[in-house]
């Protein structure tokens, strides 16, 4: 793998002061991403699943809400919420098995599996265990956390396992069972989130297969901008704490819409620079399904057609980790990726952290 330290440093403004408001101290370090390639890797099965419970727009009524407001503010008409019980190492196993059964891959050949979630099933120990021995699996497994990028995360880091030749069989997963840690109370974040879960298993390619360059990065300074404050080692479960809603994840989300259009256009800048391409040379684009201005933002901005560029946030909402394999699974049943072409997507979330690649299937 070659890595580089090129990008563009994140700007310090006049505004960033202790005392400024919480949008001007958005990325106040010089936190620049980390560029790299990694070839000779490929997808050779995906599959994804989502809960049944649709809850629409309009069933949320109930709570408070306006159906054409979250229409309007986010582009989301339903999400799938999942049934009590279930979590999501259960989502995870389901997408997996689905995956496994695309392939079709031989478990035994599986020898490594990277779960993508910040919605874990418990703190201790990491839900890629209880995956693993769910799926039946001899092969070490691990969680990374890097809120909605953590699929970007994941696919890098078992694709560097593949290209090392210290796999031959990686499962990877994103899924997030964000039901369970959004606040129904809170409108502007509660009607955002779904529940989803998302693989592909990568194994060794040809030599023109796999990463032309990607982008990724973190910038601590925005941390407190989407958090969840209580149930760590820093702040401790408390009957307290529950009744203020700690628990719950919270965002403010004015600054991290501008903070999002902006690490897109300089991720993918990034990116194409790389792997000296121009934004016609890509035939698909994902992005993380956050929120439908934020896409159709960059998609302007960018100068992209939007005919190549693959959404479903209308119907699943932002399903976190989830959020890009669910959408690449989708666009790859529907004829929308071929071996070959150049597949760009993009994640981005609480850390605040981003992961951008630039594929050749």
């Amino acid at each position: 793998m070659a890595t580089a330290d090129i990008a563009t440093p994140l700007e310090r403004t006049a505004a960033a002061r202790p005392d400024a408001p919480a949008e001007a101290r958005v990325a106040l370090k010089y936190c620049r991403s980390r560029i790299g390639r990694l070839m000779g890797v490929q997808v050779v099965a995906l599959g994804s699943y989502v809960p049944d419970q649709c809850i629409r727009n309009e069933d949320l009524a109930a709570l408070g809400y306006d159906a054409e407001w979250i229409l309007k503010r986010t582009g989301i008409t339903e999400r799938r919420h999942a049934a009590p019980g279930v979590s999501t190492s259960d989502l995870a196993v389901e997408a997996a098995r689905r995956c496994i059964a695309d392939g079709p891959v031989d478990p035994e050949m599986i020898d490594l599996l990277l779960l993508g979630t910040f919605t874990p099933d418990m703190l201790v120990p990491a839900t890629a265990n209880i995956v693993q021995d769910r799926l039946g699996l001899c092969a070490p497994a691990i969680d990374l956390q890097a809120a909605c990028a953590s699929f970007a995360f994941a696919l890098i880091t078992g694709m560097q396992y593949v290209a090392t030749g210290c796999s031959q069989r990686a499962l990877v997963i994103g899924a997030d069972c964000n039901s369970r840690i959004v606040n129904p109370a809170d409108k502007q974040t509660y009607p955002l989130f779904g529940d989803a879960a998302g693989a592909v298993i990568l194994a060794p390619g040809s030599p023109d297969q796999g990463i032309l360059a990607y982008a990724v990065g973190s910038d601590g300074s925005g941390a407190e901008l989407i958090c969840r404050p209580m149930g760590g080692a820093r702040e401790p479960y408390t009957e307290k704490g529950d009744a203020q809603g700690r628990h719950f994840l919270r965002m403010d989300g004015r600054p991290v819409f501008k903070w999002a259009i902006r690490t897109l256009k300089e991720t993918i800048g990034e990116v194409l620079d790389a792997a000296g391409m121009v934004i016609d040379d890509i035939d698909l684009v994902v992005f993380h399904q956050a929120n439908m201005r934020i896409i159709n933002v960059a998609v302007e901005e960018l100068g992209l057609d939007p005919n190549r560029v693959f959404n479903n946030l209308d119907r699943y909402g932002n399903t976190s980790s989830a959020s890009i394999p669910l959408a690449l699974d989708e666009a790859y049943r529907l004829g929308r990726i071929q071996r070959g072409q150049h597949v760009l997507f993009s994640g981005f979330g609480a850390g605040l952290t981003w992961g951008t690649v630039l594929m050749r299937w």
